[in-house]
């Protein structure tokens, strides 16, 4: 039967969250839970979004299938029991077999987070500057990416996406107090695309970069006319969204599915 978890964590000390070869993830960890907990020789689990190094996650959506029916709490408790604190399960919910975090999301929302007072206990979780930038020169050049759809310029020279089409439908900074943080939310994202926008809009922020040279850079299609990426440590993938009365809607699902057995 399939689940969907919700799943946040830490990405401090992961190589990112896919599995990969010679390198700790967020997924790797994952799965050796959900194997030890329910004694599966092995375990497949698809994520609502990739996660590069050292970038954390509020909200990231995991399906899994497991070979019987437990009761959403009992995942979440028996999870969260052997789970390292740096990860954690929220909530769970029975789906459908053909459900998918990935492909029936509708939208994703980051958020990169800047403190403007050097503080020890937010230097994992934040991006430290010691001068302010100009916040309404940055939302100026953050609505011309609304006004976009190829997103060549934001996208990793080696990444093997197949176009660069994304629709934005936010993307603003707002200060709350000594933080400064910026929100973008699209249908999809490129591998990298967040760091690379907010370590150009930084450079506007600075005076590095004018509101215009941003709209050149993205409608040019041109990856070197970006800025450098902002650090990981400020980038968290903050929320994962699915169309109204989705989980309703699959939990219906997963009824008919669990009555056919």
């Amino acid at each position: 039967m399939r689940y969907f978890l919700e799943v946040a964590y830490d990405g401090t000390r992961f190589h990112g969250w896919q599995v990969q070869p010679n390198a700790l993830s967020v997924q790797e960890v994952l799965n050796d839970c959900l194997r030890k907990v329910f004694r599966l020789p092995d375990v497949e689990t698809i994520g609502s979004g990739r996660t590069d190094t050292g970038v954390h996650a509020t909200q990231q959506w995991v399906h899994v299938d497991l070979p019987a029916v437990f009761a959403p709490e009992e995942i979440q408790y028996k999870l969260n029991r052997i789970l390292p604190p740096d990860i954690a399960v929220g909530q769970v919910f029975p789906v459908g077999p053909e459900a998918h975090t990935r492909f029936d999301a509708v939208s994703r929302t980051y958020e990169y987070r800047i403190t403007l007072e050097k503080n020890p206990f937010l230097v994992r979780h934040t991006y430290y500057l010691s001068r302010i930038p100009d916040v309404a020169q940055m939302n100026k050049a953050a609505q011309v990416l609304l006004e976009q759809e190829d997103f060549t310029t934001f996208s990793k020279v080696k990444g093997d996406t197949q176009h660069y089409r994304c629709t934005i439908t936010y993307a603003s900074w707002r200060q709350e107090g000594h933080l400064l943080i910026f929100t973008i939310q699209a249908n999809r994202f490129l591998r990298g695309m967040v760091r690379l926008v907010v370590g150009t809009l930084l450079d506007v922020g600075k005076g590095k970069l004018t509101v215009p040279g941003f709209r050149e850079a993205v409608e040019r299609q041109n990856r070197a006319l970006a800025s450098g990426a902002a650090p990981a440590e400020g980038l968290f993938l903050h929320r994962v969204e699915y169309p109204p009365g989705y989980f309703d809607q699959q939990r219906l699902l997963f009824e008919a599915a669990l009555a056919e057995r």
